[in-house]
């Protein structure tokens, strides 16, 4: 395990190994935890389990029920925990109490890891929950800069790092959210087209849990030129998930993915890569790899990857996708 800290781990005995602000438990141990108060199987049907799942994932009934439910449970709890103290603290100052501003998770984690399939699930498990029926999910990618203006700071090719992104935005974005403004819009993106689509909006309203899922949602904040440092987006989150694997894993994740979308999305002419439909399978498989280690991969060593201990929970991967244990920090 790559964890960079011990942790305090149990494997359904009660044995701690050393002290850590971390506790771990290994798959069927968190799964029990669902199967202590749930006796109604899963929540979502077959159908909405293919129409979340990513490509390449190993999303299926099983992952639902072992992984997601105890998650989307913990969630909940924290939720309701937050509203709460939410209501003391509005009587300790002798406010009228407004609404309780929205819960924020952020969900960090590396290009192919399956993070946008995490969010999505957590997305449709969270609302059935009838606490916080309106989960509001939204990707950073919408607030790259759009291509053009990547061209002309020669960003192009670093496409997801920090510094491609219009942090102020995304970070007024996030603040937005957390004042409590009834109705905030934020930008979308399109992966056909490999670009931000202008004029288009996603507009979240007065929701009770907002899901802000990017690669570097958990960056902290920058120092500035003056030697003070600003806010980061992690400021304002209320809970935070890190989706982990092996390094190696992800990159054949990738690799993967590359040649089915070369079947699939990259056949529209429309693509941004419409030019890696024609190629041979060993030429896509090299391309691929290209892209890999130039871009994605230093991204994920030098900016995703280090965010990881920031996380309040981490969910890492096996070789086949799914989730083999859980981390989860103390309160």
């Amino acid at each position: 395990m790559t964890t960079g800290s011990p942790a305090e781990t149990h494997h359904g005995d009660e044995s701690p190994r050393e002290a850590s602000p971390y506790v771990e438990l290994d798959r069927a141990a968190w799964a029990q935890l669902a199967a202590e108060w749930d006796q109604q199987g899963s929540p979502l049907g077959s159908d909405e389990v293919m129409r979340l799942r990513g490509i390449g994932d190993s999303l299926d009934l099983d992952e639902i029920r072992d992984v997601y439910l105890p998650l989307s449970r913990l969630l909940s709890l924290r939720v309701n925990a937050a509203t709460r103290l939410h209501h003391e603290q509005e009587q300790f100052l002798h406010r009228r109490t407004p609404p309780r501003t929205p819960f924020v998770i952020g969900l960090a984690g590396s290009v192919a890891v399956g993070k946008s399939t995490a969010a999505r699930v957590l997305q449709q498990m969270l609302a059935r929950w009838p606490e916080h029926p309106n989960v509001a999910l939204v990707t950073t990618d919408g607030f790259l800069y759009p291509n053009a203006e990547l061209e002309s700071r020669g960003l192009l090719q670093r496409k997801g790092f920090p510094e491609s992104y219009d942090r102020r935005a995304l970070l007024k974005f996030v603040i937005d959210i957390k004042s409590g403004i009834d109705e905030v819009e934020a930008p979308v993106y399109s992966h056909l087209v490999y670009d931000v689509v202008p004029d288009e909006k996603v507009v979240v309203k007065r929701p009770d849990i907002v899901i802000v899922e990017g690669l570097n949602v958990l960056q902290p904040a920058r120092v500035r030129d003056d030697g003070r440092t600003g806010l980061g987006l992690s400021d304002f989150f209320d809970f935070s998930v890190f989706v982990d694997a092996n390094t190696n894993h992800i990159r054949e994740w990738y690799v993967d993915r590359f040649l089915r979308l070369r079947e699939t999305a990259f056949r529209d002419p429309n693509s941004y890569f419409a030019r890696y439909a024609a190629l041979r399978h060993a030429s896509a498989v090299d391309e691929a790899r290209r892209i890999w280690d130039s871009i994605n991969g230093p991204n994920l060593v030098e900016n995703v990857l280090p965010t990881r201990s920031r996380a309040t929970l981490v969910l890492r991967k096996s070789v086949d996708h799914t989730v083999k244990y859980v981390r989860l920090r103390k309160i």
